[in-house]
């Protein structure tokens, strides 16, 4: 069976209740206040946007490197028979962009 306690020790339990609840509502105020959700989420915005950056990093990298290796032979030196036609298609887009925005201004 249970002791039966004194109300010396019943007051105790009851203030020390009282000071975790206390303790508790503190934190929940903290954790709801506007100011920490707003800090929270621009935390979590950056984050996002970090991990997004360095994606696109690695991806434009890992694009720029495939290019290069098709356009440069592993000595270094040019491979002409590769970059005339990505030239030559290069100018042919750009006279085309150009033909179209004269005729639009037309």
């Amino acid at each position: 069976m249970a002791e039966a306690r004194t109300p010396a020790q019943i007051e105790a339990d009851i203030a020390r209740r009282r000071q975790e609840l206390a303790v508790t509502l503190d934190e929940i105020g903290v954790r709801l206040h506007p100011k920490t959700i707003i800090g929270e989420a621009k935390a979590a915005t950056a984050a996002a946007v970090d991990r997004t950056a360095g994606r696109a990093y690695v991806a434009a990298h890992r694009a720029v490197s495939d290019v290069r290796a098709q356009l440069v032979s592993e000595d270094g030196a040019p491979r002409l028979e590769r970059i005339v036609p990505v030239a030559m298609i290069g100018v042919a887009v750009v006279g085309l962009v150009a033909l179209s925005v004269r005729r639009r201004r037309s």
